[in-house]
């Protein structure tokens, strides 16, 4: 009927009522859907905004603009990149373009988040997280007339997706980044390293003693201590590496760019130290340490799995050498943790058929050189390994839970041993912490002087700072029983800890043990050691107790302690531990007095050795055999006819050359000096503080067969400079 209607008119007249009618309904339209968009901005449901062709704010709704805290009027004209950014942190975000990026390049934008830039609004500004979409618009001239979108506040959602993103990369307890998080960084950081041939350092560590820490204080203690170990390592390593807890009492430590053993081996150190100082809990004291595992990519291997297990096998080897160490990972620990397994079975069988053995080094008075006392010392020589150290075997023991059979063993053995010699002549016997940590230690005691008929006086207790960890009621209560018993008490390793003052204030000991660390470097000018030695000594006498100073090996060392003041002194410059027979031989003859043998200067960094190694000359390698080495040169065998001044590679194995000139010749017998000094292995041992890469070890001619495993772009260089060899020039930049 409308159309009926509409033809009933004719001419201009009804074309005129037909536009006036669309219009009324268009009008309509626009009215009505006003009236929704109204609705829908005032829903909350999104909000609107549109920015001009130079990304200013030409609209915002009223809803959006609650949000940001402030009126329409402040936010019409500003540029929208200045409110938000990307969020670094985002959990969802597939793309690390910034908003800024996409706003540039007039792309359409899909569901981004982006995080409020933070305003000083005289109130507390909460983050705020908008979930952001848009399109840009063009005229019909295909002119840019700048982006129509919406938005939505997603701050509740977001946080809740970041919490879930960080619970599932970071461990709740520490803070630190968790396994999964360290093995995601660690692998995409390999792949791009080895790309750009770039270097990787990883540390593994363990604490020592934590378990102890967990059986005699709680594992709320427990708890509590690792927080404060992983704020300690935060505090030491900086922000220029991920740190992260891989779960128990294990932690790791991702080092990009960093392959310079000496670094790494001097922040290896200062872990060590600030990690074993004592922690406050509750009301207690609790003593741990740290081992520590090093492993460096490429050198070491060149993907993650090869590269974690490398320095497991160093920290294994770290806490086999006595823990509290560092070890870089070498190709000859590859089998170390087999037989580590083999020597847990055989210490058992060790101690079922009496293959442990005590063995007595003297202490000595030094005004006259007599024999005060003798140290006990365990020793184990296995029937196809030979000896066996004891900072090997005792740290077996206290994990097997045999070290309270094993010490009560050598306390029994100990006393009768004694009995037999002259009542002036003391006996010490070592003590560790889980066994003074036992209440009924105590009785042990008494029941091995008892069976024994050793007078108490003249038994020696040697504890560690260590023995202050656990209960304080049970230590004070075990010292009050020993010293109404009436045995010694020495405190040993005096001056390693960092609280000892307090502990001889508050326990009765009879005797310190200087540390044979500060013998080692007492006669080292710019070093502290021999004034360190002169206070304990001088502490010692103010306190009324003896001072026994450990280690002394050389002349030189020995004038200078004797001259701050030492009275007794324990070390090789008079005796090594001698076995049971040749004590009962000495002191049946009635030799109580031993004249000090030695040196007469300590060399700490000259070590005698037996290692084939690689010698390089222009274009030949040779086989030879070194004899000494040391931090600034060594000593071998093997090459004939070599003038002084001729420069050699030395190839030390495992990517170690080292650059050196001869300036001793005898016969076959050569001495070098090396162009750069090296640096402790954290084992007792020396190394490059460089190596040199694989890959350019590959360049250079090395066989693919001794490079780590991995792809490596073999190049055949021809053109060989004949002034300088390959070795050598490769060498040389890898020092």
């Amino acid at each position: 009927m409308a159309r009926n209607f509409l033809h009933a008119f004719s001419g201009d007249s009804a074309k005129s009522a037909e536009h006036e009618a669309v219009s009324v309904i268009r009008s309509n339209d626009h009215a009505r859907r006003v009236e929704i968009l109204d609705d829908f901005e005032q829903a909350g449901i999104s909000w609107l905004w549109a920015t001009d062709a130079d990304g200013h704010l030409v609209y915002l709704s009223e809803k959006a603009a609650e949000n940001l805290n402030k009126p329409i009027s402040d936010l019409l004209a500003v540029p929208l990149t200045s409110l938000f950014e990307n969020d670094p942190d985002n959990p969802d975000e597939n793309s690390d373009r910034p908003f800024k990026y996409h706003l540039s390049k007039r792309s359409k934008i899909t569901d981004l988040v982006v995080r409020r830039v933070p305003q000083t609004l005289g109130r507390e500004d909460r983050p705020t997280w908008w979930l952001i979409s848009g399109h840009p618009k063009f005229n019909d001239s295909g002119e840019f007339q700048g982006y129509r979108g919406n938005a939505k506040d997603v701050t509740v959602e977001y946080q809740r997706k970041l919490e879930d993103s960080r619970a599932a990369e970071f461990d709740s307890l520490t803070g630190l980044a968790n396994r999964h998080r360290m093995d995601s960084r660690l692998t995409a950081m390999l792949a791009a390293f080895k790309a750009a041939n770039r270097s990787c350092a990883i540390m593994m560590l363990d604490l020592d003693r934590f378990k102890q820490v967990n059986d005699t204080m709680g594992h709320a203690a427990g708890d509590e201590l690792l927080k404060q170990v992983a704020k300690r390592m935060v505090g030491v390593i900086g922000e220029n590496a991920e740190i992260g807890r891989l779960g128990g009492d294990e932690f790791q430590v991702i080092l990009p760019d960093v392959d310079d053993r000496g670094k790494l081996g001097e922040l290896a150190e200062k872990i060590v130290k600030t990690v074993s100082q004592p922690y406050p809990i509750d009301d207690k004291r609790a003593t741990i340490g740290t081992s520590i595992g090093i492993a460096i990519a490429p050198y070491d291997g060149v993907e993650k799995d090869e590269l974690v297990r490398n320095s497991d096998l160093a920290l294994y080897a770290a806490k086999n050498s006595g823990r509290g160490q560092y070890r870089f990972y070498s190709a000859s620990l590859k089998n170390e943790e087999d037989e580590r397994r083999l020597l847990v079975e055989d210490l058992r069988d060790a101690l079922a058929n009496d293959q442990v053995e005590l063995h007595y080094q003297p202490v000595v008075r030094t005004d006259d050189h007599m024999i005060v006392g003798f140290e006990a010392l365990m020793r184990w020589v296995h029937p196809e390994r030979g000896g066996v150290s004891p900072d090997v075997f005792i740290p077996i023991a206290e994990e097997l839970n045999l070290i309270n059979q094993l010490g009560e063993w050598a306390l029994r053995r100990a006393c009768q041993d004694a009995l037999n010699w002259p009542k002036s002549v003391r006996v010490a016997v070592n003590v560790s912490v889980v066994q003074f940590s036992n209440s009924g230690f105590p009785d042990i005691v008494m029941n091995a002087l008892a069976s024994s008929g050793l007078e108490p006086e003249r038994l020696e207790l040697e504890l560690t700072e260590s023995v202050f960890m656990g209960d304080s009621e049970t230590i004070d209560n075990t010292f009050r029983i020993l010293k109404e018993l009436g045995v010694r008490l020495a405190l040993d390793d005096f001056g390693t800890g960092y609280s000892s003052l307090s502990y001889l204030r508050s326990a009765p000991f009879d005797k310190i043990k200087v540390d044979k660390s500060f013998v080692d470097s007492c006669t080292q000018k710019d070093k502290n050691s021999a004034k360190i030695i002169a206070a304990i000594v001088s502490l010692s006498d103010a306190l009324g107790m003896e001072a026994t100073v450990e280690g002394v090996e050389a002349f030189d060392q020995f004038k200078l302690v004797c001259s701050k003041g030492a009275r007794y002194i324990q070390g090789w410059i008079y005796s090594k531990a001698l076995r049971l027979e040749e004590v009962d031989e000495k002191l049946g003859s009635g030799e109580f007095r031993i004249e000090p043998d030695g040196p007469e200067r300590y060399r700490p960094d000259r070590r005698t050795v037996f290692r084939r190694i690689g010698a390089i000359h222009e274009d030949h390698r040779y086989e030879v055999v070194m004899r000494d080495l040391s931090k600034s040169g060594a000593r071998f065998e093997g090459m004939l006819g070599v003038p002084l001044g001729t420069q050699l590679v030395l190839d030390l194995g495992g990517g170690q050359l080292v650059v050196c000139t001869v300036t001793r010749a005898k016969e076959a017998m050569l001495g070098v000096q090396f162009e750069t000094p090296l640096v402790s292995d954290g084992a007792g041992g020396l190394c490059t503080r460089h190596r040199v890469s694989p890959y350019d070890l590959c360049v250079a001619g090395m066989p693919v067969s001794a490079l780590p495993p991995g792809n490596y772009p073999v190049h055949q260089d021809a053109s060989r400079p004949s002034s300088k060899p390959k070795f050598m020039q490769v060498a040389a930049s890898g020092m």
